[in-house]
């Protein structure tokens, strides 16, 4: 599979994303959201009209509710194209976004369960390890290896995008919240993830390499429009986790959890990908969590995660529940595509289009 040109990265983007663009509303919410987003926010405005009035069972699938999410958490990140960034820290939207926060977070208690027990640092390790063991059926990542056409191939390419053009960020908040040497063990698995300070290396820009392979645009936010909001989920939840310190502990577990369940993934994507004609240079991605990833996830167990229990007990608990919420939102995932694809339907909202 060959490079397109009209794709791939040009040194300015490999360099500089610019903000994400402005998607169409989903919702009520959206729909008032994004008009409030495109006025001047030092004007006078009362935002509690922005209320989601759905039920928690349905949080963490709606998708307005998780369009709206991922648009307040994106002025942390990138910006919004076009949107004053003064909007970061607006006191009402901060307010209107709490309130999200907390049916979100309600709807994630409805599906995954908190420790009913105090856990120790020994049981952070044993929750985590068969968090990490775990290969449920049906597999993603097997079906990707073994079955996916070329066009589910890209469909799956465009669902991670969402995540892995601005992969590490998300976790990143967790830097300032940390010290010694739990820190010290958070920045070592970062600094991997960020290529060691060589931009081509990163692992968003390799991610945006395997676009360009497969001919889907390489924007970052371009494919906002076309993906659910099961996508959104993955990406809203480690925000949420990121941007409060009182949930510094769950961050810390989803984390783990994420390096511990990687490589045996990405080693199955990476044959899916050979097998479809994926090009070998842009297979870097896959290679390269494979290899790296088989060292963090001991990073991550023992002097991350355990090492948090260890030195803040009473966080034992939520590091093991937000390992849980990266369990849960990946199974969730995984059940949209699958069930979408077994029926001959597409996964993504809208039609994806391939450059030639």
């Amino acid at each position: 599979m060959t490079v397109d040109t009209a794709v791939a990265p040009s040194r300015a983007a490999l360099l500089h994303d610019t903000p994400a663009p402005l998607p169409q509303p989903r919702g009520p919410l959206t729909t008032a959201l994004l008009a409030a987003l495109r006025r001047d926010p030092h004007r006078s405005l009362d935002l509690r009209h922005l209320a989601w009035e759905g039920e928690a069972a349905h949080a963490c699938c709606d998708e307005d509710l998780q369009l709206a999410l991922w648009l307040a958490y994106e002025l942390h990140y990138r910006g919004l194209e076009g949107v004053d960034e003064r909007w970061e820290w607006h006191p009402e939207l901060l307010w209107a976004r709490g309130r999200w926060e907390e049916q979100l977070v309600a709807g994630l208690e409805l599906g995954v369960a908190r420790p009913t027990e105090e856990v120790d640092v020994a049981g952070v390790v044993a929750g985590l390890t068969a968090l990490a063991e775990a290969d449920g059926e049906p597999s993603l990542s097997k079906h990707l290896m073994r079955s996916a056409t070329a066009e589910q191939f890209r469909e799956f390419l465009v669902h991670r995008s969402l995540y892995h053009l601005k992969e590490a960020d998300p976790h990143s908040w967790a830097i300032p919240r940390l010290s010694g040497q739990v820190k010290g063990a958070l920045v070592t698995i970062q600094a991997d993830e960020y290529g060691g300070g060589v931009a081509s290396a990163m692992h968003a820009q390799l991610f945006r390499a395997l676009l360009a392979d497969w001919g889907v645009a390489t924007t970052y936010g371009a494919h906002l429009d076309q993906v659910p909001a099961v996508t959104l989920l993955a990406t809203n939840v480690i925000s949420l986790l990121g941007l409060h310190r009182r949930w510094r502990g769950a961050l810390v577990g989803h984390l783990a959890a994420f390096e511990m369940s990687s490589s045996t993934p990405n080693a199955r994507y990476a044959r899916g990908h050979r097998r479809l004609g994926g090009g070998e240079a842009a297979a870097r991605f896959f290679d390269e969590h494979v290899v790296a990833d088989a060292v963090h996830e001991q990073i991550a167990l023992h002097d991350l995660a355990a090492g948090l229990a260890r030195v803040e007990p009473a966080l034992a608990g939520d590091v093991v529940w937000g390992a849980r919420c990266a369990a849960y939102v990946d199974t969730l995932f995984a059940q949209h595509v699958l069930g979408a694809w077994e029926t001959g339907a597409s996964s993504l909202r809208t039609v994806l289009e391939v450059a030639a």
